[in-house]
């Protein structure tokens, strides 16, 4: 491989398979010119992003990025795709190397910044934060800087928009919706939820997917019919009695209609968590 544009000591443009990549290594560039062979062993990380407007971006943060951040982004999303086994939006490469560089350059000034969504992103998002708790750790390790916890939650939420593809003011609209619901449902059933559970964590993922929906004013498009919805509704009416509590408050709130679908799942996933409490 060649050489084709040098975007700092650490970082050259090259293409393989007519593809553009960015490839990544210590010193890669240093003494180097257009055109000349690239030296393999330097090579730490090759960055093949689909998306022409992430790798534009990319390459803009990379010009004046030190390779240090470039190393621990990597590291950490590495541990992200291994612990959750998902699949990451490219863009996470961009977010959460930007982050991380001014979380700690925040710190060396100490400028902390508070986490407004800590508690709610440790509820929902569990698997996500204990990754952004050992990426703090991680940083500690490779930085020598202690991160306040607000951080995990910050990287955690990087996490989550990579893995739903989404921006971080969707993903603060998305949880507050859920939490509102989650209130609903406690006080509605007069009970505290067990966070560990099973039950919890299913009713969470589908409150996760049904805020997206109702933030972007998408609906679930379904095929339930009157019968099963009448079925549902009268084979659980207490959780039904909520979950027309919840509907009343989102159509007033948000303008957003629950589908008769909508109704089904969330009554189901209502009777779920509550049964046997």
């Amino acid at each position: 491989m060649k050489i084709e544009k040098i975007l700092n000591n650490n970082a050259v443009i090259s293409s393989k398979n007519k593809q553009e990549i960015i490839i990544i290594g210590r010193g890669l560039a240093f003494n180097k010119r257009v055109g000349d062979d690239i030296n393999e062993q330097q090579i730490d990380k090759i960055f093949t992003l689909e998306n022409e407007d992430i790798m534009k971006k990319f390459k803009t943060l990379i010009v004046d990025m030190p390779i240090e951040y470039m190393e621990i982004s990597e590291k950490i999303i590495a541990y992200a795709k291994m612990k959750l086994a998902k699949k990451l939006n490219e863009s996470i490469y961009i977010h959460l190397t930007d982050h991380i560089r001014f979380a700690i350059e925040r710190y060396k000034k100490n400028l902390p910044i508070k986490n407004g969504l800590l508690w709610e992103t440790r509820q929902f998002y569990k698997e996500e934060y204990e990754v952004g708790l050992e990426a703090l750790n991680m940083i500690c390790e490779q930085f020598g800087v202690i991160l306040p916890e607000d951080e995990a939650g910050f990287l955690a939420l990087h996490i989550v928009n990579a893995e739903l593809d989404e921006e971080i003011p969707v993903l603060k609209n998305m949880t507050k919706v859920m939490q509102e619901i989650l209130t609903i449902v406690k006080y509605h059933f007069k009970m505290e939820f067990d966070e560990n559970s099973l039950k919890f964590y299913r009713f969470i993922t589908h409150l996760k997917f049904f805020a997206q929906r109702l933030v972007k004013g998408n609906h679930y498009k379904g095929s339930t019919d009157d019968d099963l919805y009448n079925v549902i509704m009268t084979k659980y009416p207490y959780a039904h009695k909520c979950s027309e509590k919840i509907k009343k408050f989102i159509e007033s709130k948000y303008t957003y209609k629950l589908t008769d679908e909508e109704m089904v799942y969330l009554t189901i996933h209502i009777e779920r968590i509550v049964k046997n409490q």
